[in-house]
């Protein structure tokens, strides 16, 4: 079985359960942007691998636990006494959700380059704050460049966490470096403006495709031949948007896992399933991406 592999964080989000309260209970739930990913894939049914470096400690245990309930293969975790990293999330009115971090020492940081993926391996997905944290960074940085050499197709979500990048200037500088190695580009409007650019650009960078979630104003992908297609958002009751775009990535990729694939995908119904995913996601407290049972649309 073709299995997608997904190299990053994985930590606790710590949720308020009264968000108009600062001082109210906050609940502890799985995340990082590629460990919701990874769990995605797997509900989603596509083989999946989880890369990363997770503590020993019980907060550890519990992210292991999550992955492996949903099929992900965790032969590739690497494991340390050092502590899970903790993410507060703040929820504006419309569910939106920011985060403050506290990763210093954590057990992600301390990833180290594996001497190789299975030869299974058919995709490669990373992003977040495993590529802004040293000295993880540079490992999951010289891990995309070795397999885009192999030819794996390369996913890559930027997610961005501004309060983790001490100089932005640096980091948007670092980015573009890593467009040669990138064959699906995965960006928020939010990241987008952040970072800078246009979608011409980044693709004559290197990706074959750069798709842009627009929150409620649903999703567009640009590919390389000029193409340009857009969907509208499906409508919910948002409770959060935790976990949303971390959807989008496992939904693309549960559809497009070859780099030749890129070239013929029916985009317009990649997109639909996509959207409609997310949209699942965001109408459950934290992130809780959907079976392809529950998404309902054709895989």
């Amino acid at each position: 079985m073709a299995v997608i592999v997904v190299a990053g964080e994985a930590l606790i989000d710590l949720v308020p359960q009264r968000p108009e309260d600062p001082l109210g209970p906050l609940a502890p739930r799985p995340g990082g942007g590629p460990y919701n990913t990874a769990v995605a894939l797997g509900r989603l049914g596509s083989g999946a691998a989880f890369c990363s470096r997770i503590s020993t400690d019980g907060f550890g245990a519990a992210l292991l636990g999550g992955l492996r309930a949903t099929g992900v293969d965790t032969s590739l975790v690497q494991r340390g006494p050092e502590p899970t990293t903790l993410a507060v999330a703040t929820l504006g009115p419309d569910g939106s959700a920011g985060y403050g971090f506290y990763a210093d020492g954590t057990a992600d940081r301390l990833f180290a380059l594996p001497p190789q993926l299975p030869p299974s391996a058919t995709a490669l997905a990373l992003g977040t704050c495993s590529l802004i944290l040293e000295p993880g960074a540079t490992a999951y940085e010289a891990l995309l460049r070795r397999e885009s050499a192999r030819g794996l197709l390369t996913l890559l979500d930027p997610n961005i966490r501004p309060a983790l990048i001490s100089d932005p200037d640096a980091y948007r500088t670092r980015f573009r470096g890593w467009l040669p190695y990138v064959s699906l580009l995965k960006l928020s409007e939010e990241d987008a403006r952040w970072l800078g650019g246009t979608p011409d650009e980044w693709l004559a960078a290197g990706p074959a495709a750069v798709v842009l979630t627009r929150g409620s104003s649903g999703l567009t992908v640009y590919a390389a031949d000029g193409a340009v297609h857009s969907v509208a958002a499906e409508r919910v009751e948002v409770v959060d948007t935790i976990g949303a775009g971390d959807t989008v990535n496992a939904a693309l990729l549960h559809h497009v896992r070859s780099v030749s694939a890129l070239a013929t995908a029916d985009w317009p119904r990649i997109l639909r399933y996509a959207a409609r995913a997310a949209a699942l996601t965001c109408a459950r407290e934290g992130a809780q991406p959907p079976t392809s049972a529950q998404v309902g649309l054709p895989s």
